[in-house]
């Protein structure tokens, strides 16, 4: 690990003025960052703790909740307002990690986690979200966890979050602050970016800006659930994961959302995948046309193929249990 200058921040103003200095990283419970500190993958010269800042409630705001930055994953999880109204993303939470790092991720760094594979940790491998223009080496490589859907030439890496999936399909808004003190709400579906040609550009966050709420709309209608398939029972990241709420009326389904895990470098939605179930009365043959929209453009890489037929398996067992 390099050295690095270390300040603590006492308001979220003089944290964005501080993290707009080159160089900076805003740390919280750092369960990403200083791990990749300390392989010198991620090399600030300076850190901002924001650790002590008040974004650490979770509020009832207009039907919906407010969620602070700050919140713990563990805290989050076990939220009676989460567990009651959310139960999705309370399910997605506890599928993640372990009890140890839910204790000390935070909601806001849960969200910022690096896309990333093995190949992005060892430094002498070919790596454009390290290093841009090496190449990569995932594509021919050992590529059993990685993308399918959303991919490009030059990276094919999945995103790790399970909490993330469920915020998108709850269609949540992330709360900024920026270093010139410009507030902004960003609808989670436009908050990542695809690979395309510049990997290393993970989302839309500008230099400096913060974090400082995740906000809720009212709960959806509907049944929800979290399924998470992995090659080990814990701590381990989701080959495919669905966060589903489907709603079923007089036979025919009302409502769905439908985000998924483990397939792109971002959290996963198709509306034309939701839209084609609407109004239809739930079969598997209706389910297997939704895993086929699904799959139209997936593409594996090897190691990977699997994951094509595994998550049409998934999403059809998760489509029966949300309908039954």
């Amino acid at each position: 690990m390099k050295l690095f200058d270390y300040a603590k921040a006492d308001s979220a103003e003089a944290a964005v003025r501080e993290g707009a200095e080159d160089g900076t990283k805003f740390i919280a419970g750092g369960t990403n960052l200083l791990d990749l500190m300390k392989l010198q993958i991620e090399t600030p010269a300076r850190l901002v703790d924001i650790s002590r800042l008040p974004l650490n409630d979770i509020e009832d705001i207009d039907g919906g909740v407010r969620i602070g930055a700050l919140v713990p994953n563990s805290d989050l999880a076990a939220s009676p307002v989460i567990r009651e109204r959310y139960e999705v993303l309370s399910r997605a939470l506890l599928a993640g990690a372990s009890g140890q790092l839910r204790n000390k991720a935070s909601t806001g760094g849960n969200l910022l986690q690096r896309t990333r594979c093995y190949y992005f940790y060892e430094t002498a491998a070919r790596c454009n979200k390290r290093v841009p223009g090496s190449g990569c080496d995932a594509k021919e490589g050992f590529n059993r966890i990685l993308a399918v859907l959303g991919t490009s030439e030059a990276c094919i890496a999945t995103h790790p979050s399970d909490m993330a999936v469920a915020m998108r399909a709850l269609d949540a808004t992330i709360v900024t602050l920026g270093s010139d003190g410009e507030k902004r709400r960003i609808a989670i579906g436009d908050f990542y970016r695809l690979p395309g040609d510049t990997p290393e550009v993970e989302n839309v966050l500008r230099p400096g800006e913060l974090i400082t709420h995740i906000e809720l709309p009212p709960a959806p209608e509907g049944k929800q659930t979290y399924r998470k398939v992995r090659d080990r029972a814990s701590y381990a990241f989701a080959l495919v994961s669905v966060a589903g709420i489907v709603a079923v009326e007089d036979g025919k389904i009302t409502s769905v959302r439908l985000a998924f895990g483990g397939l792109g470098p971002m959290p996963w939605r198709d509306e034309g995948v939701e839209r084609l179930l609407v109004g239809q009365a739930p079969s598997d043959e209706l389910f297997g046309q939704a895993a086929d929209l699904l799959l139209r453009d997936a593409r594996g890489f090897g190691s990977n193929d699997f994951k094509i037929p595994l998550t049409r398996r998934t999403l059809v067992a998760t489509l029966r249990e949300l309908t039954a």
